[in-house]
């Protein structure tokens, strides 16, 4: 166990690496949640023992000292940093500091998303920028005036009344989500390094010396607070950001002014719902007592003001270390390496497994089994990992083993194939291949399909096993005697899962369409295939050429659909099915008298106020068709936060592009 004294001396050592690489040259070597974690048991240790604090701790410095790159400039007022509340009982102990201090019953606060990218501070003088900087150490940072000017948010020029002579504004400089994703996109294509997240792209697109570089960067700027200004401004900190605005300078369209800590709670919830959802990454709140002369009173500690805190979320990127890989196999017999993990919590959740996509993505990572790794979880997505720990004096230090990719289907021992431009290497097998075939009547059976209640993934690995499935047309041949011999499958679950089976035979050509599987084919595809062909006969005679004029269908979609076509096994199924009852009403295509008639709109990346399945309805219901692919045919495109390649390709033809609450405009209007 070691002592007080050799403890602090060991985070020092790590925490001055670690801040060095985030703060000076954007290489993270950790998750923030393990920095934080190591600042908070240093400041812990240096209040129990503060004759061992040196002058130079990490707990007394705010970041990293500029680059020599750049010329350093001295701010005349300090940029603090903010302590840190992790939990709700954080927050309540900080509002019972500032009531103990100000003798009051109650404080408004003004609520902020805090932004994950690089502080900076703004000099207006006379209306002008004149000078920018980074954060640094606090007392002194970069000179990045030239680099800042490239940002088109942030006016050159202020516009309004009554502007301060001299007035310095402080906030945040991030990268928006899809601007994050086009620019790794384009690395990727050229060959180049990828960023890890936005905040470091971010980071390293201030640090260029060619602003020219700089201005091609989709950065954002998002004012916070004022720091030093001649003149006067409002009372209150949310009504000195209006004027700002007032001004022509950006502020968070989120923030709200809330009395009491109870408030302060609900908006962290909201946020925290809207969190995934954003166009860019926050990773917490910021608290402010919003009166400033309250603010004056309370004063500041050596490092950060005590009328301030930031609430944090449960990290989405955490370290772990990788015990081991398995890799599964899909309905399609794509092979999926999948990460076993000593369990960690990520974002409110135990994670132990996570995928690590293909064998291209293992190349890039460079990992191997024993690594530390970073795994990240955001909202509903499916846990990663994104980097190794690099820092391999501190936690690399055990034998790696390199991951092997299987040379065989590792459930059936079929051969496997890549083919010419794809990243996933697959099995061979087909549904001889149980697993590709387990995935297959997942997929047939599943609420958008089939819809055939009471058959879950316990149930058809059974059946599959015991080989009363061989395909899903075999579904339809299930017997209450054969069902019933399963473990756990009484009488009343038997005979539910025959009559769901028996109501799965009436249904829709889309939705069977969509059922069989076919690579590629959603639900809006397969729509779009059922409107223009009307018969699935159709469909199967239909060329590649044919297949192309369908609204929603390219080159690749359609050679996959006619390869499923061809394949004589598969024409035995489908007979097999249509044998079995299976049917549907004969298409009718709309009258085309909606007031969206003969438009073809393509909804993308992530709504608030309804799924993306909701507004595609209430859109046909309008006489629109909906895509799941933009083309010259798409009339409109909603994006939502976290469109990517589907916006972009809108935008290179041109296509209208709004986002949802134009969407509501849209549909209050014509419902």
């Amino acid at each position: 166990m070691p002592s007080p004294a050799e403890e602090i001396a060991d985070l020092t050592v790590r925490l001055k690496r670690w801040g060095a690489a985030y703060f000076e040259i954007d290489t993270p070597l950790v998750p923030d949640a393990d920095y934080d974690a190591a600042m908070m048991r240093l400041r812990a240790l240096e209040a129990d023992h503060p004759e061992l604090q040196a002058p130079d701790s990490p707990t007394q410095r705010v970041g990293g000292a500029p680059l020599s790159a750049f010329e350093t400039i001295a701010h005349r007022m300090p940029m603090l940093s903010l302590d840190n509340a992790f939990s709700e009982s954080d927050l309540i102990e900080f509002h019972r500091r500032v009531v103990e201090r100000l003798s009051v019953s109650e404080i408004t606060y003004c609520c902020e998303p805090k932004l994950d990218g690089v502080a900076v501070s703004i000099v207006y003088e006379s209306g002008l920028l004149t000078q920018a900087a980074t954060r640094g150490d606090g007392v002194s940072g970069e000179d990045i005036t030239a680099n800042v000017k490239t940002i088109r948010n942030v006016p050159l020029m202020l516009s309004g009344d009554d502007i301060p002579s001299y007035l310095e504004v402080r906030g945040e400089i991030t990268i928006p989500r899809s601007g994050f994703e086009q620019m790794n996109a384009r690395a990727r294509l050229l060959g180049q390094k990828v960023f890890v997240n936005p905040r470091n792209a971010a980071a390293g697109s201030l640090r260029q010396l060619d602003s020219s570089v700089t201005a091609k960067r989709p950065l954002e700027f998002t004012a916070y607070s004022v720091g030093v200004f001649d003149g006067s401004l409002p009372a209150s900190h949310d009504a000195t950001l209006r004027v700002l605005a007032e001004w022509g300078i950006p502020i968070s369209e989120h923030m709200q002014t809330v009395v009491g800590i109870e408030a302060c709670e609900v908006y962290y919830e909201q946020m925290a719902v809207q969190r995934d959802a954003l166009p860019f990454d926050i990773d917490g709140i910021v608290y402010k007592v919003n009166s400033l002369e309250q603010q004056e009173r309370l004063g500041f500690i050596s490092r950060a003001p005590r009328w301030a805190v930031a609430r944090k979320f449960p990290a989405q990127e955490v370290s772990t270390r990788l015990l081991g890989v398995d890799f599964q196999v899909g309905r399609t017999g794509a092979i999926t390496p999948v990460a076993r993990l000593e369990p960690v919590f990520v974002a409110g959740v135990t994670v132990s497994n996570a995928t690590l996509h293909n064998i291209d993505e293992i190349q890039r990572l460079s990992v191997a089994i024993g690594d530390v790794v970073v795994v990240r979880r955001a909202g509903d997505v499916i846990p990663q990992i994104v980097s190794v720990v690099r820092d391999d004096t501190e936690t690399n230090v055990g034998v790696r083993e390199p991951i092997i990719f299987p040379s065989q289907c590792p459930a059936c021992g079929a051969a496997l194939a890549r083919e010419a431009g794809e990243a996933a290497i697959r099995c061979v097998g087909g549904v001889g291949c149980q697993a590709q075939l387990k995935g297959v009547v997942r997929h047939f059976a599943s609420r958008k399909a089939m819809n055939i209640d009471g058959l879950g993934d316990k149930l058809i690995d059974q059946l599959v096993d015991e080989g009363l499935l061989t395909s899903v047309a075999d579904l339809f041949r299930l017997t209450k005697d054969g069902v019933g011999a399963l473990d756990r499958m009484g009488e009343k679950s038997s005979e539910n899962l025959l009559l769901s089976v028996a109501a799965a035979r009436e249904t829709t050509l889309s939705k069977f369409i969509y059922a069989l599987g076919i690579r590629e084919v959603g639900e809006a595809t397969a729509r779009s295939l059922s409107e223009h062909f009307m018969t699935l006969d159709a469909v199967l005679a239909a060329s590649v050429e044919a297949l192309e004029d369908v609204d929603d269908v390219g080159p690749v979609v359609a050679q996959h659909i006619r390869t499923f076509a061809v394949d004589e096994r598969n024409r035995v199924i489908l007979d097999e099915l249509l044998a079995a009852g299976i049917n549907w009403p004969d298409v009718t295509l709309d009258a085309g008298d909606g007031p969206l008639a003969g438009t073809i709109w393509v909804v993308t990346g992530k709504l608030v106020a309804m799924s993306r399945e909701e507004a595609e309805s209430r859109l046909r219901a309008l006489g629109a068709k909906t895509a799941s692919s933009v083309s010259k045919k798409t009339t409109s495109v909603v994006a939502g936060p976290g469109a990517g390649s589907k916006r972009k390709r809108a935008e290179s033809l041109a296509i209208p592009i709004i986002d949802e609450s134009a969407l509501l405009v849209v549909l209050e209007r014509h419902e």
